[in-house]
Order: structure tokens, then C-alpha cells, then sequence
């Protein structure tokens, strides 16, 4: 009988270890894996999209340059991704509109994000993916021990918030009255700590919160954490070298 309670122990200490976070049950845990992995499929696809079109924006000159020579334009490609948001939240679960909206999502996006890149050094908007590379690579990967051990993040939720706020209203008063370089990159550097935090709060809201059916509602918040989080670094490193 004790050599029985041993073992039993033993396994579930192993199942234990396995967990995503403490409490949760090796079945649940299963799904819960399976789901991360989904999202990360995803949100991989969103990336290698991004960096495509990006591509091809920065070294097809006709592209950059109709963008750069049409303001309409640009204000579109500007404002659709936040249009779109409400038919790729409502669609989310009806599959193959969720992915439709999504590939639109992400390629408006892109080409915002390569028409900013084409007009900055290479070396910069370089070292802005090195960085964003290593910031997200080890925030994911100390959200997972955190949570594994126990963590919870959810107190960062109403200090992101407004400090979001902050930065968006900011943002807005730089668009009628410019910064100066010292100062943009001040804002560069704070926007990069707001969106590190997203991104771990956003992680733990994966690992713990999400439902299983919110697969692509998941894989926008952790894609746009990791892309404002590139642009704050690209703003911040350009003012810098300025």
C-alpha cells in the first residue's frame, strides 16, 4: 500500500512538473498546449506575412514611393487595420472569414510597418529585429517559468492601460507639435516598456485565460505587443542616432 501512494505520488509530481501553471489538470493541461501551440502557428504566419510584404515594400521602389506620393492612400492602409478589428473579432470562430480578415489585418499593417522601414537606415531597423527578437524570445520564456512557478501577472492590467493611454494621447500632441529628438526617443523607450509588459501579460493571458475557441483573437494581441514593441525600438534607436 505504501509503495502504491509512492508511485502514485511520484507520477503526479511528474505530471506536476509538466503544467503550465499549479492546479491545472494533465488533461486540461493537454488542451491548453495544444491551443499555445495554435496560436503560435498563427502568429508565426502573421510574421513570415509581415516580413514579406515588408520586403517588398522597402526594395520594390514603386510601391514605397506610390505610398510615400498618395496621402489617401496611406491614410487607408493606415486606419483599415483598426476597421477591421471589428469584423475579425466578431468572425473570430467562423472559419474561413476569421482567417480572410485576418490576412487583411496583417497586410495592411505591413505595409504601414515597410513603408516606415524603407525610410530609415538599414542597419537600424536591423538592430531594432535583433532586439525585438531577444525581448520577446525572453519575456515569453520568463512568463512560462512564472507561471509555472506559481506567478500571476494580472495586477500589470489597469498600469498598461493607462500608461497606454499616456502613450496614445502623447502621440496625438506629437502629430500637432513635434518632439524633439531627445524626447522621441524618451517616448520610443517608454513605449518599449509598456509593450514588454504587454507581452507578458498578454502570455500569462494565453497560458491561463483565453478560451479555447479565441485562437485568432490571441494571436492579434500577442502580434501587435510584438510589433508596437518594434516600432517603439525602431523610433527609439533612429532618435538615438540622431
Amino acid at each position: 500500500m505504501y509503495a502504491f501512494e509512492r508511485v502514485s505520488t511520484e507520477a503526479k509530481g511528474d505530471i506536476e512538473e509538466g503544467t503550465l501553471y499549479p492546479g491545472l489538470s494533465y488533461g486540461d493541461n493537454q488542451l491548453r498546449w495544444g491551443f499555445i501551440r495554435k496560436v503560435y502557428g498563427i502568429l508565426s504566419a502573421q510574421i513570415v506575412l509581415t516580413t514579406l510584404v515588408s520586403l517588398v515594400t522597402v526594395l520594390y521602389s514603386p510601391i514605397n514611393e506610390t505610398l510615400r506620393g498618395n496621402s489617401g492612400l496611406l491614410l487607408f492602409f493606415a486606419f483599415a487595420p483598426f476597421v477591421l478589428l471589428w469584423p475579425l473579432y466578431i468572425y473570430q470562430q467562423k472559419h474561413p472569414h476569421n482567417l480572410i480578415f485576418l490576412g487583411l489585418f496583417t497586410t495592411c499593417l505591413s505595409l504601414t510597418v515597410g513603408l516606415t522601414c524603407a525610410n530609415i537606415e538599414g542597419r537600424i531597423v536591423l538592430e531594432a529585429l535583433i532586439l525585438t527578437s531577444a525581448v520577446v524570445s525572453s519575456l515569453t520564456g520568463y512568463t512560462f517559468w512564472a507561471s509555472k512557478n506559481g506567478k500571476d501577472f494580472s495586477f500589470l492590467q489597469p498600469i498598461l492601460f493607462s500608461s497606454l493611454i499616456v502613450l496614445i494621447l502623447t502621440g496625438f500632441i506629437q502629430a500637432f507639435f513635434p518632439l524633439g529628438s531627445t524626447s522621441a526617443a524618451i517616448y520610443g523607450a517608454f513605449g518599449a516598456i509598456v509593450f514588454s509588459g504587454y507581452i507578458i501579460f498578454d502570455t500569462e493571458n494565453l497560458i491561463k485565460r483565453f478560451t479555447y475557441d479565441e485562437y485568432i483573437w490571441a494571436s492579434v494581441t500577442l502580434y501587435l505587443d510584438i510589433l508596437n514593441l518594434f516600432l517603439s525600438i525602431l523610433r527609439m534607436l533612429r532618435q538615438g542616432n540622431n
